[in-house]
């Protein structure tokens, strides 16, 4: 019989990308066998992550109270003619990692996706062109999913933009159909970004 806190426990831990039932079980387990080693260092660590971590108010991805505009944004070395829109905060991390991106980003807060009640004005569209007036952008990249929702986010996106004196572009097509980012590896996205093309 576990007790109701454990199984409330493992219901929170099965809501995280990437941990199934099972798996959840497993780590809740863990937690509760060693509060002290494991717990406890996990706990401040969240406490933390909430009161510091907050979406960087230019460009969306995650950064500190402290450094609010991010590093991305203030470093003087990236390429502030190339904008790459991204859906999540955790794509930025992802195509950092590839190492083959050196301009800045924009972060929409997700994709279109009518059964969830997420259209235009639930994005950033706005601070988008805001940025590609503003910023002197001459190269907007759509760093989307390849998936129905991302492509219809990237038609919408090039239709904002037809108007704006920019060049528009997409991933090349190194993503598997159906895929996020978030799930490509760094030689993918690498590939990716150096093949992209015209929308």
């Amino acid at each position: 019989m576990i007790p109701k806190p454990v199984e409330e426990l493992e219901k929170a831990l099965e809501r995280l990308p990437g941990l199934g039932r099972r798996s959840a079980e497993r780590a809740a387990l863990a937690l509760v066998r060693e509060p002290s080693r494991l717990m406890e260092p996990i706990i401040a660590a969240l406490a933390a992550a909430r009161k510091e971590v907050v979406c960087c108010t230019r460009c969306g991805a995650f950064t500190t109270r402290s450094e609010n505009p991010c590093s991305n944004c203030t470093d003087l070395t990236r390429d502030g003619t190339l904008l790459c829109v991204v859906e999540e905060p955790s794509d930025i991390v992802q195509i950092e990692s590839s190492g083959a991106f050196k301009g800045r980003y924009h972060c929409l807060g997700g994709k279109l996706a009518p059964s969830r009640r997420s259209g235009p004005e639930k994005l950033r569209f706005g601070e988008m062109l805001a940025r590609v007036r503003e910023e002197g952008v001459k190269e907007v990249l759509l760093a989307l999913s390849t998936d129905m929702e991302g492509d219809a986010t990237a038609g919408y996106a090039a239709e904002l933009l037809a108007g704006a004196g920019v060049r528009v572009t997409r991933l090349a097509f190194g993503l598997p159909a159906d895929s996020g980012i978030a799930y490509s590896d760094p030689l993918t996205l690498r590939r990716a970004i150096t093949g992209r093309r015209d929308v």
